[in-house]
């Protein structure tokens, strides 16, 4: 079981599908998939040309972070994958909260960076590590934390008593 998840009520499918809907999961969806197509790219293009030319300890750096890199990616595309899923109907919100679902290999994708690696590695390192931070904070937001209780409206609270005050 997850830490802070409480299975009554943790979750919300209204949330799920009216995020899934939203203009923010369009944007989303396009950043990562965008990102994701971007780095590999690099990966294989001139990243691979720069790699080359660094020192063994740099490169071994490099070849780390690029791990890094494509799994910070991998996950956060398989996260939107699913919302795009819910988005289209083709899995109902309830199957969403799985845990094979969610945002995942967070010790493997909060890492440090090394600061010797070449400048485009670096930008996707940090594009990448921004994406991950807000997916996991809406993948927190809709299947972890506890709905907070409303608290009652003061101006109804106080119009309220009015009303009983004055007999109304």
């Amino acid at each position: 079981m997850i830490e802070g998840f409480a299975p009554s009520g943790a979750w919300r499918a209204d949330v799920i599908a009216d995020f899934a809907r939203s203009e923010l999961f369009d944007r989303t969806f396009q950043e990562g998939m965008d990102l994701v197509e971007e780095t590999a790219g690099y990966l294989d293009g001139s990243g691979r040309q720069e790699s080359k030319l660094l020192s063994r300890s740099a490169a071994l750096a490099y070849a780390a972070e690029s791990m890094r890199l494509t799994t910070r990616l991998m996950q956060v595309a398989s996260w939107l994958l699913v919302q795009r899923a819910v988005r289209e109907g083709d899995m109902p919100p309830e199957s969403a909260r799985e845990e094979r679902y969610r945002l995942g290999a967070e010790d493997i994708c909060r890492g440090a960076t090394v600061e010797d690696l070449p400048a485009g590695l670096l930008m996707l390192l940090d594009r990448s590590e921004r994406l991950y931070e807000r997916v996991r904070h809406l993948d927190r937001r809709m299947y972890i934390e506890e709905t907070e209780p409303e608290d009652a409206n003061p101006v109804l609270s106080q119009f309220g008593r009015l009303q009983a005050a004055f007999g109304a």
